[in-house]
């Protein structure tokens, strides 16, 4: 059996058992108290456990984790108030991510995969914009139309534009208002660097389950300094990681250990403008996909930024210290203390603003799933740097990866862009109207009939050329063609 996580210590060892740490949980806490710091303690750990983990980076202090620490003043001090006498500073395997391709290897997803709903959200469409986006989905599916990159997607939506009244029979009415709207938010999509996620090659999800040559998982950083000052386009990205995994990785009921533990920080923004229908659908993901073997940790401010419904599902959970000047940060306290398991031994409520840097308050599963009553406990310093690495540092990471090359170059096969392209070019100008009134019956059938056989053909080429139609839009939940 695997040896537990140790995390921190108060009046005994506080851990994480490992058939536990797939019931997902919550790193909370003010603005420098220590949140950094426990998500790179726990991330050691997990490493050396042999899980992978993903996390995303936004302040750039996490990729100090391919470095080993040195010892200060503040780590000898806190080494001795553990009583750690066999502390070994050390390093992790480490993969560094970057949307843009700069600082790590390049992610991409195409549009295909990102789906309508997911697409819907990150365009910030209403409902009836939403709707016609999905009807562009499936007129793309049933011709054989690849939506690979955002000019694919233009040009779908302008040949539907165009062509209306040709899919009315069909799909229902399709507003060119809205067809504009949505390539509109497409323009601001692409201002906002979002054009640089979507094309090929698609990141392979088996390339963040990695194990190293000793047996510890590597762990995906995922450069997000730059990327967290488009929001919308940072919650939607890891929302969809989160839901290609669910997709991908196949049941495991309750494993000895996770295959992945994901990082989702700042997680309020996960729910900031969420539509109804998309919520109930992330909590009801929440739940499921701790049977794929991933455990998702969520790291917030505030616990008030996670809705009841997903907050009661975080079972291993780590609380540092939260202000009260406001009504607000008072009401936050409250919320905080009352998730907890009570301690007679604590006011939980009082204790949480009193907490000092890397302290927090405590309470993990126990091994029938109980959480444990809640503990005052010191965090223990991780192994490696505290703070970022180099720039050299980090391009050397980088270049001795063994990803390095895969994903660098992109590929821009023919899809639905350059067939729409070739497809007008062939096209002869349509002749005036003929006056004469017979065969048009006879026309009008046979210009469905081909239609038909067109769209059947089309679906057969996209089967060949190995077209996923199981989009990741939370998997099946969402109902993905």
């Amino acid at each position: 059996m695997d040896q537990p996580l140790i995390v921190a210590k108060g009046e005994r060892d506080l851990f994480i058992l490992p058939r536990m740490a797939n019931r997902h949980g919550l790193i909370a806490g003010a603005t420098g108290t220590g949140k950094t710091v426990t998500l790179q303690v726990l991330a050691e750990n997990f490493s050396r456990l042999g899980v992978p983990v993903f996390m995303a980076d936004v302040k750039g202090d996490l990729s100090g984790l391919c470095r080993p620490g040195t010892e200060n003043p503040k780590i000898t001090e806190r080494l001795n108030a553990l009583g750690l006498t066999n502390f070994v500073f050390g390093t992790s395997p480490v993969a560094f991510w970057d949307p843009f391709g700069i600082q790590g290897h390049p992610v991409r997803a195409t549009i295909s995969e990102m789906g309508p709903l997911l697409l819907g959200r990150l365009l910030n469409l209403n409902d009836t914009q939403a709707g016609v986006l999905t009807l562009v989905f499936e007129i793309a599916d049933d011709n054989g139309l690849l939506l690979l990159d955002l000019k694919d997607l233009q040009s779908m939506l302008r040949h539907v534009g165009d062509n209306a009244s040709e899919f009315v029979t069909e799909y229902g009415n399709i507003s060119r208002a809205s067809v504009g709207a949505i390539q509109r938010n497409l323009i601001s999509l692409e201002n906002e660097g979002g054009d640089v996620f979507f094309g090929e090659p698609a990141l392979n999800l088996d390339d963040l389950l990695q194990t190293d040559a000793d047996g510890r998982g590597v762990i995906n950083i995922l450069s997000a300094d730059r990327l967290i000052r488009s929001p919308g386009i940072y919650a939607t990205l890891l929302l969809w990681l989160l839901s290609e995994l669910f997709e991908q990785l196949p049941e495991v009921g309750d494993p000895e250990k996770p295959r992945l533990v994901f990082f989702f920080d700042e997680a309020h923004l996960l729910f900031d403008n969420t539509p109804k229908a998309l919520l109930e659908k992330i909590e009801q993901f929440a739940r499921l996909i701790r049977s794929k073997g991933v455990g998702v940790y969520f790291v917030t401010q505030n616990p008030l930024d996670i809705p009841d419904t997903v907050l009661g599902q975080l079972g291993n959970r780590i609380q540092h210290a939260l202000r009260a000047y406001t009504p607000r940060d008072q009401k936050a306290v409250k919320a905080a203390a009352e998730t907890f398991r009570t301690n007679p031994a604590l006011d939980t409520e009082t204790v949480i603003t009193e907490l000092g840097v890397g302290e927090a308050l405590v309470s993990f599963l126990d091994e029938k799933g109980r959480p444990n009553i809640v503990e005052r406990a010191l965090i223990h310093p991780p192994f490696s740097r505290i703070g970022p690495a180099t720039p050299e540092e980090r391009s050397l990471v980088i270049r001795n990866s063994p990803l390095r090359g895969v994903y660098e170059e992109a590929v821009d096969r023919e899809s639905a862009y350059e067939m729409l392209k070739k497809r007008a070019e062939s096209t002869p100008k349509t002749p005036p109207p003929s006056k004469k009134k017979p065969g048009r019956r006879s026309d009008s059938i046979m210009g469905t009939m081909a239609k038909r056989a067109a769209r059947e053909l089309g679906r057969t080429i996209a089967s060949k050329e190995g077209r996923r139609f199981l989009r990741g839009i939370l998997g099946s939940l969402l109902g993905g063609k």
